[in-house]
């Protein structure tokens, strides 16, 4: 076995009395009070999340646009300084290879957050995809530390800790700045459908920030927030996970991210097998659901139709703190997905209610 990546707020989580879990090789909180308490406190106040485990890249020089308009779905011309981009980039056969968010510094320069458990496996992709390009690839995963701050009092929060104006920062900007002394990229984003900041810093610093966010947050009812809530936040939020709502055998015309497929800017990796699945219909397809029972439906339980024939699988299941049931999602067949559908739970069934999420409102900026 080898042994687990940890951020570099390892030690505080630890003693803030963070329980430790494996993710992805990972050595991550999954909660530190109650997963409940924790997603609550998001919805309703604040939350903190370490996100350090998070994958950072650079790509720089002259073709670094016209390289990224070949590697991800989404149009990055569209980007100026100070935006960010949420995308795919995909397979020759259209299975996601990720899902990522671009961050224009500058021109040809332009900033990478990948997921956590892909870290090496994108990476590897990227670089082999720019080959001919005229630009860099550069891994920075461990340079960085990341802090989310979520929720309605988020942004006052940290605000009191910068000079920097968060409220002209509209969402999916950012901007550079200093946060409790520390040099912070200043991103209005975040993972679950809340208002509130993301900040990027050197990782030696992520630690100071870290405690600096937490006193300032306390009188505003703050709590430190674990893998645990930020999964059925995310949910909630009807937001994709890799390896869930999207694999490399779910692509984004499947998984319901068409939106993020721009055909009009030119091909790139995998658009004519997109395009193909849009014009057609996609055989399969991701749908959410909530069950109207607290039993929740776990991940690769058989869904069924009316004659009880297995017509797909669950992706992600929880159970909804603010709705008090389970809710979740499923790649069903698409010709099944406008009939009644259930899910079986050790051989009992329960009739799934589609849903259009978000499952509760929220409450972005």
């Amino acid at each position: 076995m080898s042994a687990l990546k940890i951020t570099p707020l390892n030690a505080f989580h630890r003693r803030h009395g963070g329980r430790m879990v494996d993710f992805a090789g990972w050595d991550m909180p999954v909660q530190y009070r109650s997963i409940l308490e924790e997603h609550k406190a998001v919805r309703q106040r604040a939350g903190l999340f370490d996100v350090s485990h998070m994958g950072e890249a650079e790509v720089k020089g002259p073709e670094a646009l016209k390289f990224l308009q070949h590697l991800v779905s989404n149009d990055c011309a569209k980007l100026f300084p100070g935006r960010i981009l949420y995308t795919v980039m995909c397979y020759p056969h259209g299975g996601v290879v990720d899902d990522l968010l671009v961050y224009m510094r500058g021109p040809d320069d332009y900033f990478l957050c990948i997921n956590a458990g892909n870290i090496d496996k994108d990476i590897a992709w990227i670089k082999e995809q720019a080959q001919g390009f005229a630009c860099t690839v550069v891994d920075r995963s461990a340079d960085y530390g990341q802090l989310a701050i979520q929720g309605p009092r988020a942004v006052q929060i940290v605000q009191a800790l910068t000079a920097t104006p968060l409220a002209d920062l509209k969402y999916y900007h950012f901007t550079d700045g200093e946060v409790a002394g520390v040099k912070c990229l200043i991103s209005r984003t975040g993972y679950t459908g809340e208002d509130g900041v993301e900040l990027y810093c050197a990782a030696g610093d992520v630690e100071k920030l870290a405690e600096a966010v937490l006193a300032a947050g306390a009188p505003h009812g703050l709590e430190l927030a674990g893998l645990g809530a930020r999964d059925s936040l995310r949910l909630e939020a009807g937001f994709p996970l890799y390896g869930h709502e999207i694999t490399d055998r779910i692509n984004p015309i499947a998984a319901g991210l068409g939106w993020v497929v721009k055909f009009d800017k030119g091909p790139f990796i995998g658009s004519d097998v997109l395009r193909a699945e849009k014009e057609k219909g996609p055989a399969q397809k991701i749908v959410f659901f909530k069950t109207g029972d607290r039993r929740i439906v776990r991940a690769e339980s058989p869904v069924l139709n009316e004659a009880g024939v297995e017509v797909g699988r669950v992706a992600s299941g929880t159970l909804s703190p603010i709705l008090n049931e389970a809710i979740g999602s499923a790649l069903v067949d698409a010709s099944a997905a406008a009939q009644p559908l259930q899910v079986d739970i050790r051989g009992a069934k329960l009739n799934l209610q589609l849903v259009k999420p978000p499952f509760v409102a929220l409450k972005k900026s």
